[in-house]
């Protein structure tokens, strides 16, 4: 089995685990149609960093918003000329973040929303979940120096994490692999990038299934 023959790939993990440089490589490599998630045109995102009780409910419906709109154009375009599709996020990104972001009961109108428009959207046939401890996301997030990232604290990440394990956790229903990327760099070694592939290569039944190369 080789990657190819999944017809939709979602990469996912925490801020700064290397969701969009893996996916372009694979798109790069495998002639696949590339989606990226826009969040750098988010005007609430660096406003939200600095000030989230103010900003998480506006921050959270807008990325709700975004991502559905760009999943549902893009999945719905077939692309004769691309052997498959891999995204740099999950829908379900916009639910694990609002979790942990937004009190009780603002997010329960928020899961309301949110589960009226998931519906609708295809579910990915593989969905890689790229572990980084959080030492190792903070040293990706300050060498890719995005000003409005700085802001970024520890404790946040901690409990993105959390909320995304929580979520792959409760998950049956998908193929979810967990891979430790703590000892790769998949970017600088091309054997590390190999070794990804290898993994993904792999043909997992339903369920999670978590990896320490």
């Amino acid at each position: 089995m080789t990657i190819t023959d999944y017809n939709f790939i979602s990469i996912e993990g925490n801020i700064g685990a290397g969701k969009t440089s893996l996916s372009t490589r694979i798109a790069e490599d495998y002639n696949a149609k590339l989606i990226l998630e826009q969040f750098d045109e988010n005007s609430f995102l660096p406003k939200f960093y600095k000030e989230p009780d103010k900003y998480a409910f506006p921050l959270e419906l807008s990325f709700l918003a975004e991502r559905y709109e760009q999943l549902k154009h893009q999945l719905t375009t077939r692309d004769l000329f691309k052997t498959f599709t891999v995204s740099d996020y999950f829908i379900n990104k916009s639910f694990i973040f609002a979790r942990k972001n937004l009190p009780e009961d603002t997010f329960s109108l928020y899961k309301k929303l949110f589960e009226i428009i998931s519906e609708s959207l295809p579910k990915p046939d593989l969905l890689v979940y790229l572990y980084l401890n959080i030492e190792n996301l903070m040293r990706n997030i300050h060498n890719r120096g995005r000003e409005y990232e700085l802001d970024i604290k520890i404790d946040y990440l901690e409990k993105i994490q959390e909320s995304y394990l929580e979520f792959i956790r409760q998950k049956t229903n998908m193929r979810i692999l967990i891979i430790d990327t703590n000892n790769l760099d998949f970017v600088k070694h091309e054997k590390d990038y190999q070794t990804i592939l290898d993994i993904m290569s792999e043909e997992y039944e339903l369920g999670v299934h978590r990896i320490t190369p």
